[in-house]
């Protein structure tokens, strides 16, 4: 392996009962957690205390779902808001980033720019966002809409949401507030700076009604991999949250995002790609696999079809469950996700259920059963051989994957050299190695 020098970044991907579909039957797990916010600050003060970049909280604005066989004997029907649970868990941190998802399907760029900038204030320089395009008929029928606006569309209106959050978060210079009290100068009016947008999309005029944040504007994150969201991330993204089953899949996307940066007059080192690992780790492979299968045996057949048909966008109820997975037309939903699962089937030839309990836990994302030192090989190959810059750790169940990650990976990756021992700033910015995006009027000049 080729060794660099840069240490990796490590997400915490924080899902409720965890990242496995029957984690809330596991004796371990927290089963309220959708709705106990005591767990989720027990776990990002974990996160803290390992020196994790940040927590991730990902978002849908509708219940994960319609199918009530399926959707009743899962813990994916209650969660908190991202903003409103990252503006907490703020309060009870200090250094460790905070990600949160927000659609620019179903909201509006003001108050998407207003809300991260706060969170960015109330944290100290802290905030990410994760910009998304939902993907599911059940999110539009919670705004007015019969079915949802096409792929297409969908990251057109991305695009422009993204330029006026941007245009929004520099509508103040640094020093702009001198809330000079003895000459009543509370900020000084050349400074501020008014958008006036007008596009296809949206008409904004601003000025954002929060100040610059501490990070100049919160980290861009991003998830798609469909052509159109290569373009988006390539253009805007800083740090990328991407789902791979193979080193050749990584290395490929990788390069190709990096080149795309490139040609778009960013440094290549700008963008961050951080790709999902479902880690089940254990002191021994026999006893990681013992442990991978006590979950894989929770999962109902009826949990297990759904999940597919949800990842796949098509219902594969009626299928036999011991038969192929079917050619499917090309969904309206998350087009790189459905080809990923469909190459993974086509591939290894598997059946339905096979298929699903192949996905139970990581959804397409890579998923690795070992000992500390085998999965620490994985992440330092896919490290060190240019498929990724860091990883977003999906803890099979929680709290307990978590802290078998923090307790058993950790050591091993810093014996290694391969993870901070400590942070070395205190913004997210700072731990991700991203640099502080100057004042566009700065950049003008």
């Amino acid at each position: 392996m080729t060794s660099r020098k840069q240490q990796l970044s490590l997400g915490a991907f924080l899902m409720a009962t965890g990242h496995h579909i029957a984690a809330w039957r596991h004796p371990d797990a927290q089963a309220d957690a959708g709705s106990n916010f005591r767990h989720y600050v027990a776990l990002a003060k974990m996160a803290e205390q390992a020196k994790f970049d940040a927590i991730f909280v990902a978002d849908s604005v509708g219940v994960r779902g319609s199918y009530l066989p399926s959707l009743s004997r899962t813990a994916r029907s209650d969660q908190f808001e991202p903003l409103t649970l990252l503006s907490a868990l703020a309060a009870a941190t200090e250094k460790i980033g905070l990600i949160g998802t927000a659609s620019t399907t179903f909201n509006e760029p003001y108050n998407v720019a207003r809300k991260f900038a706060s969170l960015d204030l109330i944290s100290g320089g802290r905030a990410g966002w994760n910009l998304v395009t939902s993907s599911g008929n059940g999110e539009s029928e919670n705004f007015s809409l019969n079915q949802h606006a096409l792929h297409e569309h969908r990251y057109q209106r991305a695009e422009e949401f993204h330029d006026v959050v941007s245009g929004l978060w520099d509508s103040w210079e640094d020093d702009t507030f001198v809330r000079d009290q003895e000459n009543g100068i509370y900020f000084e009016p050349d400074k501020l700076h008014v958008l006036h947008h007008k596009g296809p999309h949206f008409s904004v005029r601003g000025p954002l009604n929060v100040s610059r944040s501490p990070q100049g504007k919160p980290v861009m994150v991003q998830a798609g991999a469909s052509e159109a969201g290569k373009s988006l991330a390539a253009r805007t993204a800083e740090v990328i949250f991407i789902a791979h089953q193979t080193l050749q899949e990584a290395q490929s996307f990788y390069a190709d995002i990096k080149t795309r940066a490139q040609a778009a007059g960013r440094s290549p080192d700008a963008v961050k790609i951080m790709p999902g690992i479902f880690p089940v780790v254990a002191k021994t492979q026999a006893e990681a696999e013992e442990k991978f299968q006590k979950l894989q045996d929770l999962i109902h057949p009826v949990v297990g079809v759904g999940l597919l048909s949800q990842l796949t966008g098509a219902d594969l109820s009626g299928y036999p469950v011991d038969g192929p997975v079917p050619e499917l037309p090309e969904t309206n939903g998350m087009k790189s996700r459905q080809r990923l699962l469909l190459d993974l089937a086509r591939r290894d030839n598997l059946t339905i259920r096979q298929t699903y309990l192949r996905v139970a836990g990581a959804r397409g994302h890579l998923q690795v059963v070992g000992t500390p030192a085998s999965i620490a090989d994985q992440l330092q190959q896919w490290f060190e051989q240019g498929g990724a810059d860091g990883f977003n750790i999906m803890s099979p169940v929680l709290p307990g994957g978590l802290q078998d990650f923090i307790e058993l990976v950790l050591p091993e990756l810093r014996r290694r050299g391969l993870f901070r021992h400590d942070y070395q700033g205190s913004t997210l910015r700072e731990h991700l190695g991203l640099v502080r995006p100057p004042h566009f009027s700065r950049r003008a000049a």
